[in-house]
């Protein structure tokens, strides 16, 4: 990345606040919701990219030559018909540069859960080839780049109970009950501390 070509960013509103979107030249390289500030996510992102990511302006006539245009447009197409009910997978290009090693491999398994269904953290370990490693398995749902698109939301803990979700369980209930509608039991309040289920 040169410092011609700037990561981008915008900012779209969802049902779960606002969804902060960063595109590299070779994808989207962080798509989260996020609380307080916006600056506070542009200088952790900044940091993480060692570039500062510029806001992206659609009229701006340097990015539909860089492509960003259509990806910030087929995300922000997707996470409305995802939060309308009319999508049940992304196809997104997603730039993996801030996701290494086991990481990258659990968030790879992550994604092969089916739309509506939960996996318990100790099933993604197996599936991702290291079957004692839920623990992070659960470190890598809590710091993933990636939110919604990458369904750590469907990561739950073993006896079924939601867990954790960046601080936010409220925000991983809805997108369960989005995907498997409002009959779903509430997590008990008593399974909160678990800490291998921060994701």
């Amino acid at each position: 990345m040169s410092p011609e070509d700037p990561p981008r960013y915008r900012v779209h509103p969802s049902p779960i606040g606002d969804i902060l979107i960063v595109t590299t030249a070779d994808g989207i390289v962080t798509l989260h919701p996020f609380e307080g500030p916006l600056h506070a996510d542009i200088e952790r992102v900044a940091r993480q990219l060692r570039a500062l990511p510029v806001p992206d302006d659609d009229t701006d006539a340097a990015t539909p030559g860089s492509g960003t245009a259509e990806v910030f447009a087929s995300a922000i197409t997707q996470l409305d018909e995802y939060f309308d009910g009319d999508r049940e997978q992304f196809d997104l290009p997603l730039d993996w540069r801030l996701v290494r090693g086991f990481t990258r491999v659990a968030l790879e398994a992550v994604c092969e859960i089916p739309y509506g269904e939960t996996a318990s953290y100790g099933e993604v370990a197996i599936a991702a080839g290291i079957p004692r490693a839920a623990r992070a398995v659960g470190t890598a749902c809590a710091t993933t780049p990636f939110s919604v698109v990458v369904p750590v939301h469907r990561v739950v803990r073993a006896d079924g109970s939601l867990g954790e979700y960046g601080g936010r369980p409220e925000v991983k209930r809805f997108l369960i009950d989005l995907e498997q509608g409002p009959s779903i039991p509430a997590a008990p309040t008593a399974a909160v501390g678990d800490a291998a289920t921060a994701g």
